[in-house]
């Protein structure tokens, strides 16, 4: 691998508050370290297209509280393609750009690995989404932002639940993972959580609801993660409505006010620690890699391996979550 001066940092996929935490940890720590760096915007598509911008310290000043990603972010079609990337390569040679900081989930380190296994071009990424998905990390950045955003508005909704005897539906990010719905679901104190990684029985839930329903709780909060077989939360409100009409039923989709938002103080310390880690990583010739945080220490996992694998779900706080409910 030839010495790196010049580097690159985009943001790609959805965004993550932290994220501009973390382009600002790259952009200071490559400049400390005598390289020039550039911002690539909107994430692959930039690359192709060649839409860089030149990075000084003072364009990463008053950000690291911003929400978002001030490289802009999106999912490339054309990057998909031999086509797209042999196209963001020649861009890449072209403007002498060595080696590149990736800042996303899955879609964005298949991107990186395949492109790495085609060009050689060293890629280091760094884990931003708000799922906690990826395997080799205990915290992504951005998952601690959005379960405060959803533990907060769940402690709103319940003070409307309490006032007007209702049982609260409330739907979280999670097509895929259920990591946001049971995080929240125990620290909010709800009444059931619903995950994809784990099958619902309707009836169970029917049960609960009935047996509260005797010993005169009138009110409650159930989660479900936007990915779960119940079908989500109009369908699951539906349902309970048709057999416990009893409940006074409301739904709340949350949406897309999980991923925004400024990030909160583990989120910032998160993204620059791992920023300042992937510049240093990538100068020791280490590519190809996602830096991840285990049990508070850096860790290298390959790209192949972060996608491939997924972080598992601590089952065992579903029935914390279940006999602090009754």
């Amino acid at each position: 691998m030839l010495p790196i001066k010049k580097i690159g940092v985009f943001t790609s996929g959805g965004d993550s508050p932290g994220m501009n935490a973390a382009i600002r940890a790259v952009v200071r720590t490559g400049i400390s370290n005598d390289l020039e760096v550039v911002g690539i915007i909107n994430g692959y598509d930039g690359m192709i297209n060649g839409n860089v911008r030149p990075m000084a310290t003072t364009d990463v000043s008053n950000i690291i509280q911003r929400g978002g990603t001030i490289l802009k972010t999106a999912r490339s079609d054309a990057f998909r393609t031999h086509e797209g990337r042999a196209k963001a390569y020649a861009f890449l040679k072209k403007e002498k750009i060595d080696a590149a900081v990736a800042i996303g989930g899955d879609g964005t380190f298949t991107g990186a690995h395949i492109f790495n296994k085609e060009f050689g071009f060293p890629m280091i990424g760094l884990p931003g989404t708000i799922d906690n998905d990826l395997f080799g990390t205990d915290f992504t950045i951005g998952f601690d932002t959005a379960v405060n955003t959803v533990v907060q508005a769940v402690d709103k909704i319940r003070d409307t639940a309490d006032s007007h005897n209702r049982l609260f539906i409330v739907e979280v990010m999670g097509r895929d993972a259920g990591f946001i719905a049971l995080t929240s679901g125990l620290a909010s104190g709800a009444e059931d959580i619903l995950i994809p990684e784990t099958k619902t029985y309707y009836n169970s839930i029917l049960q609960k609801l009935k047996h509260d329903w005797r010993r005169n709780k009138r009110t409650g909060i159930i989660i479900v993660s936007e990915g779960d077989d119940s079908g989500g939360a109009i369908e699951l409100a539906n349902h309970i409505e048709k057999s416990v009409p009893d409940f006074k039923t409301r739904v709340t989709i949350l949406g897309h006010i999980q991923r925004g938002g400024s990030p909160t103080c583990n989120d910032r310390v998160l993204a620059s620690t791992l920023g300042y880690e992937a510049v240093i990583s990538l100068l020791k010739g280490k590519h190809n890699v996602m830096v991840g945080q285990l049990n508070n220490k850096t860790s290298f996992i390959p790209f192949e391996k972060a996608i491939k694998q997924h972080q598992t779900i601590n089952k065992s706080l579903l029935e914390i979550a279940r006999v602090l409910s009754n």
